[in-house]
């Protein structure tokens, strides 16, 4: 696996960004998005569409998928949804595969902070949907992001992990990325790649 720190990346046209709620993954997606002059996929956004919170059905929610690449010849998604088929469709079809495996300590506050500033400012997620702030506190039932985060935390790397060993995928370009300054380092030499190569080319 390439070490971000120490070998600039060379990211594909087609990249899949993954890792636990509030890690980065959209904010990384979208970056890098732009450097390569193609979409942001956002899978939070196709699953939900629905007003009130509602999950799509299965196949209403991988044809979107399949929609949104087949606009583009290059793009970045953000997100996992690995039960509803997301990875079945990304996966085969990208060239890039970028984990934010970012520890609890540096997700559960970020959790609280965007959930707390999405409900102050009563921000529209995705067209349709509202965060409810105090929900997040109660952190005995599913619907809480921080419940979320530390339940599914250790199973999420553990799912991670294997993937990344699984054959099917040597075809991708595999990066872990463990702290914001990994992030952030990943991002400059990404930057400076794709500068390379268009004066080479």
């Amino acid at each position: 696996m390439p070490d971000a720190a120490s070998k600039p990346p060379l990211v594909g046209e087609r990249i899949v960004v993954i890792g636990n709620t509030n890690a980065g993954k959209s904010t990384l997606a979208a970056q890098l998005a732009e450097l390569i002059d193609g979409k942001h996929v956002e899978l939070d956004a196709i699953f939900w569409r629905t007003p009130g919170w509602q999950e799509p059905e299965p196949s209403e929610f991988q044809a979107a998928v399949r929609s949104s690449i087949d606009e583009t010849p290059r793009w970045a998604s953000s997100g996992n949804y690995f039960r509803h088929g997301a990875k079945d469709i990304l996966w085969p079809l990208a060239d890039t595969l970028i984990w934010v495996d970012m520890p609890l300590w540096t997700v559960l506050p970020r959790v609280v902070r965007r959930s707390w500033r999405r409900w102050r400012d009563d921000e529209l997620l995705w067209g349709t949907q509202r965060e409810n702030f105090w929900d997040h506190l109660k952190l005995w039932r599913e619907e809480s992001l921080i419940h979320f985060a530390i339940r599914y935390d250790r199973p999420k790397r553990r799912t991670y992990e294997a993937e990344f060993a699984d054959p099917r995928w040597t075809h991708l370009q595999k990066y872990r990325l463990r702290s914001p300054r990994a992030v952030a380092a990943f991002v400059e030499a990404a930057r400076g790649s794709r500068a390379s190569e268009a004066i080479r080319g």
